[in-house]
């Protein structure tokens, strides 16, 4: 008789919040001591790579890695010199983690450039990885292609900590999935999400990237993303885990996502309340379905958060989990913060 195997419970990391980086860091380091395996840093309301230095520095244990550094509005250069000195102040904890952002992120937000967003991802990890790796021999460097590239000459620079860091990329859609499977050391999916669009939709189309590259599954890290909403009253951590909800419904960018889900009606209800005069992004939790909230987020008692992380048992390596936070107070926020970081304390034992 053969036992069946248990399926191995992901590591978990955390996005610390806070309204300033003392507070944030702060945050970083209550959840190194409740045994995060990583600590995440964003790009929307800060810069990814500063947020990951102040991590780097106010901790020892935890992988530093930004999720997301935009690719698109930094040079390859700089990201790879940015990750080249988080590597060195984090004693080689680092893992890049890129994305794309949308459009009008890049284009309105950033004056960069957007188009053919794959292939300019694709050069741009080449560019990338081929500076770290030969930054300080002094030969000629190039890399990349016809949308991001790198040509240097004359250029040498002291030995980097590590000439390869881990590059995990961000992918919602298809083809980017399958680029991250292809060329990645990792894939990060997005906060909104399930187990099962891990397992039906995700974990495919990594396969043909890791098929097409020639690769194995051990290669890659699946860092699966989810929005941790706890609360004592179950009612309570669904309404703040709604503001996550209402955000991302409202872009047309992550429509895929709601579809996936099957929940395009409800996503698209959203998003025409969103343009109706008067609203604001603050006010759109009470126009998300609840059953939306319940899809895409782990909200409730310790309990039932604690039970629907297990679903993720089996299909990711690690989670990367965040609070909910649009639409919330800093009060909320932290009290929010607290109770997911029991929680990563409880479940680490």
């Amino acid at each position: 008789m053969t036992t069946a195997s248990v399926p191995v419970r992901p590591r978990l990391g955390y996005a610390p919040w806070g309204e300033d980086l003392a507070e944030l860091t702060a945050a970083g380091r209550a959840a190194e001591d409740a045994g995060a395996d990583t600590l995440w840093a964003s790009e929307l309301h800060r810069s990814a790579t500063v947020t990951a230095a102040a991590l780097a520095c106010a901790t020892t244990a935890p992988r530093i890695g930004t999720a997301v550094a935009l690719a698109f509005v930094r040079s390859p250069m700089i990201c790879a010199l940015e990750t080249i000195d988080l590597d060195e102040l984090s004693a080689g904890r680092t893992v890049l983690g890129l994305g794309t952002g949308v459009r009008r992120l890049n284009e309105e937000w950033h004056g960069a450039a957007f188009g053919h967003p794959v292939q300019r991802l694709r050069e741009t990890v080449d560019c990338v990885r081929e500076f770290i790796a030969r930054c300080a021999d002094g030969e000629p460097i190039e890399a990349g292609g016809s949308l991001a590239s790198l040509r240097v000459r004359g250029y040498r620079r002291p030995p980097p900590p590590r000439t390869r860091v881990p590059v995990h990329l961000a992918a919602a859609g298809p083809l980017l999935t399958r680029l991250a499977g292809e060329i990645a050391d990792g894939w990060i999916g997005h906060e909104l999400g399930s187990p099962a669009h891990v397992r039906d939709t995700v974990l495919p189309a990594l396969r043909t990237g890791l098929d097409t590259a020639g690769r194995e599954r051990g290669q890659l890290e699946v860092v699966a993303s989810a929005c941790v909403s706890v609360h004592p009253d179950p009612a309570e951590a669904l309404r703040r885990a709604s503001g996550n909800v209402g955000f991302y419904a409202s872009v047309r960018t992550y429509a895929p996502l709601f579809a996936a889900h099957g929940l395009a009606e409800p996503q698209g209800r959203v998003a025409e309340w969103f343009r109706a005069p008067g609203t604001g992004a603050g006010d759109l939790a009470g126009a998300v379905d609840p059953a939306m909230t319940r899809a895409l987020t782990l909200c409730g008692t310790r309990e039932q958060v604690a039970a629907l992380l297990s679903g993720y048992a089996g299909i990711a390596d690690s989670l990367k989990l965040t609070p909910p936070v649009h639409g919330l107070t800093p009060r909320e926020i932290r009290e929010s913060q607290a109770l997911a970081l029991e929680l990563i304390r409880e479940l680490n034992g």
